[in-house]
Order: C-alpha cells, then structure tokens, then sequence
C-alpha cells in the first residue's frame, strides 16, 4: 500500500545528517529536567512534523492520535501514583501533588519528543536513501547496509505470506476452533511456515550477495551519489536557533 505525499525540504535533507541531529537531540532530552523547555522543544518538533513531513491534513490527525496516547500514558501514572510534599488530592491509592504533576509532564513531554522525532524522520526519509548515506558519508561496509535494504523488502512478502496461510487455515476451519490447544496449533502453523521460508530466503539472498562481491571493501560505485546541500545547515540551524531561543526564554523568565 502507497500513500501520496509532498515533498519537502526536510526530503531533501542529507539521511546521516538527519539521523545524527535526532538522535542526538534526544539523547539530550533525556537530560533535560525543566518542563517549560521541554514544551518548547516539543512546539519545536510539531513545527516540522505538521508543517514540513508533506503529509495531508486528515493523515496528520491520524498521527497525532498515538501522540495522544503516548502522552497520557506516560504522564497520568506519575501524576495519580506520584510521590510529592505538596499534595493537591488524596483519595486511597492515588496521590496527586504540584511535585507528581510537574514529573509527569515532563516524562509526557519527552515521550511526545521522541515520538514526534521518529515520525518526522520515517515520514521524511527513504531506507534506500539512508543505507546509501551511511555507506557513502559514515563509511559502512556495503554487505551490511545492502543486507539491512534486503531485510526491509522482505517484510511485505512475509506479511503476504502470513494472510495466505491465514485464509488456508479460515477455509480448512481452523479459525473457528476454541480452547487453549487451539491456540498452540495456530502459533505452530504460522510460526513454522515463516520461519522456514525466511530462513531459506536469507540463504539465498546471502549466496547472492556473495556472488555479486558486496563482501569485496574495495572502492564501490553507486546507483545514488548522495552529498551535502544547504538544506542540511538548514535543518541544523534551525534546532540549534529554536532551542537557544528557548532555553533563553526558560532562564529569563522561568527558573531552570
């Protein structure tokens, strides 16, 4: 299945590039204890996921459901379970405080954070693309990265693979039998046929790749030359201005 989508600047954006900004920005989310500046950087993401991913309007509601989600999740059970010295509401198990809620806004926002950040860069980068990167500007050896593509082509096949024995088992009646042992059958009937046919799969693409020489770390050609552009100090700028901004304005007007 294929959805239409735009394309963006963020599109354009060098993959290495990309991935180091993220991970690195949420590596230092996870260091970061001051609520304000963490709704800051959150504001920050959406920026970019609901303006620049290229994604339509009803397919960007749709997202922001599991957004939801992970908030509430996250943030309701140190809210209602917290421990605090200021307590606003007291009723049995639930203990809510200034202390509890002001943690669990903040693990709610980091949780959002990196949610948001995923999404941006699934939504916004091609695997292809991105093996092709690593090989190119991070130097990883091509048997690994063309591998990693291989093993991506091969979950829509096993997906085919997996409704295929599921409606032989619908016709055969198996999915209408009850009872614990029914379930053991139905976990080796789907388990053994996919396990075998990845197996055999994986030897045949490793045969392959041997015969075509990806082993071979000498100097290679590519289909994709990928380099570097202005949009990747764009995007770099872009976070790095953003969140100076806000952790300026946490520290003028907040107490951090």
């Amino acid at each position: 299945m294929e959805f239409s989508s735009k394309e963006t600047w963020l599109h354009r954006i060098n993959p290495s590039i990309k991935l180091f900004v993220l991970i690195s920005l949420c590596i230092a989310v996870l260091f970061i204890d001051h609520l304000h500046l963490l709704i800051h950087i959150s504001l920050v993401v959406f920026i970019l996921f609901f303006g620049f991913t290229g994604q339509s309007f009803k397919r960007i509601l749709l997202f922001t459901l599991p957004f939801l989600l992970i908030f509430f999740s996250t943030s309701s059970s140190l809210i209602l379970f917290g421990k605090g010295e200021t307590v606003l509401y007291k009723w049995g198990l639930i203990i809510i405080s200034e202390e509890s809620i002001y943690k669990g806004l903040t693990v709610g926002c980091r949780g959002i954070i990196f949610a948001g950040l995923g999404l941006t860069f699934a939504l916004t980068t091609r695997p292809v693309f991105l093996f092709y990167s690593l090989m190119q500007q991070l130097k990883m050896p091509p048997k690994y990265a063309y591998s990693f593509m291989a093993s991506l082509r091969l979950i829509p096949i096993m997906i085919e693979e997996f409704q295929t024995i599921q409606y032989a088992m619908r016709v055969r009646g198996v999915e209408h039998q009850n009872g614990i042992q029914s379930i053991f059958l139905k976990v080796r009937a789907y388990s053994i046929p996919l396990l075998s046919q990845s197996i055999r799969r994986a030897h045949r693409i490793a045969v392959a790749m041997e015969a075509k020489r990806f082993s071979n770390q000498k100097t290679r050609t590519f289909y994709y030359e990928l380099t570097f552009s202005k949009y990747d100090l764009l995007f770099i700028l872009y976070f790095v201005i953003m969140i100076s901004f806000g952790f300026y304005i946490s520290m003028r007007f907040f107490s951090i």
